[in-house]
């Protein structure tokens, strides 16, 4: 579980994020979102990010740290795409903070601080037990709009029935890491136990802000 756990869990991110986007991707590439450069770039930045978490972990999990290490500043120049396009994204098609419904809103703080854990993973690169915490944890922040299209794919239409599914998924990639927390660590870590209550005081932040 020690080599496994971030590799299988990556591997699972980017499998969501392909079934996800699958009609652009495969099938219904002739969309009108598949003509915007906006949705192109950001969808380009997206896929790139989760399959270089893949192969950044794979490193790990071959114990090739300088591959590792070469990769990591494209990684961080990714991740920085993705910000820059959200946000991009954001202002382009949302006319002002009022004009956003509640989950936006969450998306944009997600953002955020997606962004600040890039950079403290950044800072922490030479500490793999919080670089790849800082990683995980900003990469389930940004994963709503992944789990929104896995949802309306296997037909989940119901209001109630979308959120509880999001709900499980989000929290059953959160308590992996505390299941991986306690067999590594034998404690729960900072990270993840901070990350995970910060998720859920974003969403209610979104709610009345």
């Amino acid at each position: 579980m020690r080599k496994n756990y971030f590799f299988i869990t990556s591997v699972l991110l980017l499998f969501l994020s392909l079934f996800a986007f699958s009609d652009n991707l495969f099938y219904d590439v002739k969309q009108d979102s598949n003509s915007d450069p906006k949705f192109i770039i950001h969808g380009l930045f997206f896929l790139a990010w989760f399959v270089l978490l893949v192969v950044q972990t794979g490193y790990i999990r071959k114990g090739n740290y300088k591959a590792h290490r070469t990769l990591g500043v494209t990684g961080m120049l990714v991740g920085l795409g993705v910000v820059i396009s959200t946000f991009y994204v954001f202002v382009a098609v949302y006319k002002g903070w009022d004009a956003m419904p509640g989950y936006v809103k969450a998306n944009r703080f997600f953002t955020t601080t997606f962004t600040l854990l890039l950079l403290l993973a950044y800072l922490q690169r030479k500490n793999g037990v919080k670089h790849k915490r800082y990683i995980y944890v900003g990469t389930l922040y940004v994963l709503g709009p992944v789990l929104d299209r896995v949802a309306g794919k296997l037909g989940v239409v119901n209001e109630l029935s979308f959120i509880m599914f999001e709900a499980v998924v989000w929290n059953t990639l959160f308590v992996s890491l505390f299941v991986y927390d306690w067999y590594t660590l034998r404690k729960f870590h900072p990270i993840s136990y901070v990350g995970f209550i910060w998720f859920y005081i974003v969403w209610v932040l979104s709610e009345f802000i």
